[in-house]
């Protein structure tokens, strides 16, 4: 039986505000296995990624979209000082576990996980650091702010003038240190509304579990305005992960997740708009110079402030 109305998240998700898309718990329980073998996903950015802020001689970073706190951990383990916060309380217990588990090794006790909306993030960070700014400083600033994995598309236009994600942005920046930058990211949808498809594995996710994404777009007044994504996993590759009975759930290795579809060009204008002429903005294609990859499948924008 086919639902008479297309539903464009999980069931019991809030519609408004900033959805939790991960509150079924569903796609959080399965972004492990969605995300492939860690070390080689992080392999393929991390160097640039570290490099980028030994360059400009970062220690403090705010992972802003943290997720089960795969970067985060990273990052930790490089030698860095990280604050994690996330919008989804189903998506952080995983990374509060991970730390929990690493809690002997001394830099791990010292990663610092809180609950953050992007459009009050400012007052979340703030709050969690009641008691150690000194110096007559009202406001913690880290050396860069991160938003990766096309995770500030899932903030959606509700307004249609895209204020909640100006909002967003300003808040990411009022965080960064001048001399600090911004880094933060969306899938090519350029090509995903010119092709209608999604690639299975890119420089962020190459598991072997998933079975294949099916997209859709929802189109208003001529404009693309939500891409929803169907994520198929393996139920056979799955079960030695979460035992037989689970994988012969059809619902448990499935999970849609919807998406505001960011085309290159309005985001870098947005992103100029709110950083204001002063601020260095630089674009890759997968972590390359723009133009070396023929079609990448993420855009990162480096926001130096």
């Amino acid at each position: 039986m086919v639902d008479s109305v297309y539903r464009t998240r999980s069931l019991g998700v809030a519609a408004e505000g900033i959805p939790d898309q991960y509150a079924d718990g569903n796609a959080a329980r399965l972004w492990e296995a969605y995300i492939g073998c860690r070390q080689e996903r992080t392999d393929q950015y991390k160097h640039w990624i570290v490099d980028q802020l030994r360059a400009r001689q970062c220690h403090r970073i705010l992972d802003a979209a943290c997720g089960t706190g795969v970067d985060s951990m990273m990052l930790v383990e490089e030698g860095f000082e990280v604050t994690s916060t996330d919008a989804s309380d189903k998506m952080l217990k995983y990374a509060l576990k991970e730390r929990w588990n690493r809690r002997k090794q001394p830099e791990f006790d010292r990663w610092q996980i809180e609950e953050g909306n992007w459009l009050t993030l400012v007052d979340d960070v703030s709050s969690s650091y009641v008691g150690q700014i000194s110096n007559g400083d009202q406001l913690p600033q880290f050396d860069a702010v991160l938003c990766l994995g096309n995770s500030f598309a899932h903030l959606p236009d509700f307004e249609g003038n895209l204020s909640s994600q100006r909002r967003a942005i300003a808040n990411f920046l009022e965080l960064v240190r001048p001399g600090g930058f911004l880094l933060i990211d969306h899938r090519n949808y350029d090509e995903i509304l010119r092709s209608g498809a999604v690639p299975t594995n890119n420089i962020y996710y190459n598991s072997s579990h998933i079975s294949h994404i099916k997209c859709s777009t929802l189109y208003i007044n001529g404009k693309a305005n939500m891409v929803t994504m169907d994520y198929y996993m393996n139920p056979t590759s799955l079960a030695p992960l979460f035992g037989i009975e689970f994988s012969k759930n059809l619902a448990a290795h499935h999970f849609r997740l919807s998406y505001y579809p960011h085309q290159l060009e309005e985001f870098t204008e947005m992103l100029r708009d709110v950083a204001g002429p002063d601020a260095k903005h630089t674009v890759y294609g997968d972590f390359r110079p723009l133009g070396e990859v023929k079609i990448p499948a993420y855009y990162i924008h480096v926001v130096e402030k």
